[in-house]
């Protein structure tokens, strides 16, 4: 057993790199990604050693003019008036250019190639080809057969297409115990034979966490499968989440991983499970004095519990570390159920494809606080359509709100809209995905991307899908109109045809998603 102690984590390599003239910064830190491009005279710092924001993070920085910083190691970096000073935990830190005048995409390409090259292979396609469903607004804690049953012959009964059904968290006898309860499981079997006879896919949500009070973490204590204290008596780490404290297992200790496998397997085997909604592994868990089968950082054992999932085509996780290009579904972090959090999907999706996610979903339409569908007064409808808007073009598309319930006619059927419309542009979604398994290229793009140069790195409310199809989702309240930034070219919309290089105008109805196309 080695032993890890924050304080041993030391600066080994440290550079300072001159903003050049009106150069723009993104950074490898997803729950940042409304705050991006970084511009000169915008200071911003960030330690991500032990630090993953609760998303997605890389090593990496990128500029629209081509430039790139990555290191293996965790960095921490401060964005000043006109420089970056970036340091290094344990390897040296590359700053490279993708070619002299050069750009966004160039400095991606060449970071993807180089650095988290793509492994020609992808999530399962149902993730992408047909809505998910997640169980937790409507069941929150009280998972059971009887109701998840019911929620999934009424997302049928209601006119959505069958796809993957996630069942949340709390379907299982303790964390780390991975058996249905019995209490609220009469036969789970038949439970996931009636799923799949509807059409469904099944996921269970899972962790890396152990109760302190069940008979299997005593049973892994005695194996030494559990992350441990750094001094003392070697007793388990007791970390404090959000479900409250439990001992944590030890991804870098084959054993552990080999006693993961065989639960979730049994699952698969026993009852025809399809995959796993991985949760938690945040680095922020091990930023603590401990003690772990392999000396490592606490952003090396969020990537432990990463690579775990590589087993599984149908999975989802949330906090990733170095996965870049790799065949893992990623979602975006827990969003509110308010307007604020809707304008931060596009920017925070399009910096995932920028660090090599590019297989990712936003988080549940309409928000994942189970706290705002309880009382229907409290419930917006219009930001559920225009949040199923927003996920309808991007790469998965995730319900768990029973639109049925919360919703009157009129803005159902705007949701029900949003779902056929993304099944005419599902063929090129598709080519997308292969397209990125194999180059690494994001699905959804920022404006710069695509059009360098042409004044649009700060756009937040609009994005393209692949090279041509501009999407301009309505992100406010009450509102019917929106300018769109059309660039030059010539782009059609219902059936009219705009002239780019320019912005226009334009009247959007509640169940409409403005869709240009590039002629």
């Amino acid at each position: 057993m080695a032993s890890f102690f924050l304080k041993a984590q030391e600066i080994t390599d440290s550079t300072t790199v001159e903003l050049l003239p009106e150069e723009k910064w993104w950074a490898g830190v997803v729950r940042e990604g409304h705050l991006m491009p970084f511009e000169p005279n915008e200071e911003y710092s960030i330690d991500l050693m032990g630090n993953n924001e609760g998303n997605q993070i890389q090593p990496l920085l990128l500029s629209d003019k081509g430039r790139i910083i990555w290191s293996e190691s965790p960095i921490k970096f401060t964005i000043g008036e006109s420089e970056i000073s970036v340091a290094s935990y344990g390897s040296p830190i590359d700053v490279k250019r993708s070619s002299k005048d050069s750009n966004l995409k160039e400095a991606f390409q060449f970071a993807s190639s180089e650095y988290f090259p793509a492994s020609g292979k992808i999530p399962d396609t149902l993730l992408f080809t047909k809505p998910q469903y997640n169980t937790w607004i409507e069941l929150i804690y009280n998972q059971n057969q009887e109701d998840i049953l019911e929620y999934a012959q009424n997302i049928i009964k209601n006119g959505f297409p069958p796809g993957v059904l996630m069942i949340d968290d709390n379907w299982q006898e303790d964390y780390g115990k991975w058996q249905f309860h019995e209490g609220r499981f009469e036969d789970p079997k038949e439970m996931v034979d009636s799923l799949h006879q509807m059409g469904f896919k099944v996921m269970l949500w899972v962790c890396p966490f152990v109760s302190p009070d069940s008979d299997v973490y005593r049973n892994l204590e005695d194996k030494k499968y559990l992350i441990q204290e750094a001094t003392g008596d070697n007793n388990p780490l007791i970390v404090r989440w959000w479900n409250g404290a439990s001992g944590v297992l030890d991804f870098t200790n084959p054993g552990a991983v080999s006693w993961y496998e065989e639960q979730l397997d049994r699952l698969v085997d026993t009852y025809g499970i399809d995959g796993f909604k991985f949760d938690a592994g945040d680095s922020y868990f091990y930023d603590q004095p401990l003690k772990s089968f392999k000396d490592v950082s606490p952003n090396e054992h969020t990537l432990t519990f990463q690579k775990f999932g590589l087993k599984y085509p149908l999975n989802e996780y949330r906090a990733s570390w170095k996965m870049g290009g790799q065949p893992l579904a990623q979602r975006l972090h827990d969003k509110g159920h308010n307007w604020d959090d809707l304008q931060m999907l596009i920017p925070q999706m399009l910096l995932q494809g920028l660090i090599g996610y590019p297989f990712n979903a936003p988080d549940m339409i309409g928000g994942g606080e189970f706290g705002s569908f309880i009382n229907l007064e409290a419930v917006d409808q219009e930001l559920i359509v225009r949040s199923a808007q927003v996920h309808a073009l991007m790469p998965m598309m995730q319900f768990s709100v029973a639109p049925w319930r919360v919703l009157d006619e009129k803005h159902f059927e705007a949701v029900q809209k949003s779902v056929e419309l993304r099944k005419q542009y599902l063929p090129l979604i598709m080519d997308l995905v292969h397209q990125a398994s194999e180059n690494g290229e994001p699905i959804v793009r920022p404006m710069e991307y695509e059009f360098p140069g042409e004044g649009y790195y700060n756009i937040k409310d609009q994005f393209m899908l692949g090279s041509d199809i501009l999407v301009a989702p309505i992100l406010q309240r009450g509102v019917s109109s929106r300018t769109v930034i059309l660039p030059k070219g010539r782009w059609t919309w219902k059936d009219k045809i705009y002239k780019g290089g320019k912005n226009i105008e334009i009247e959007v109805a509640l169940n409409e998603l403005p869709v240009f196309e590039r002629k």
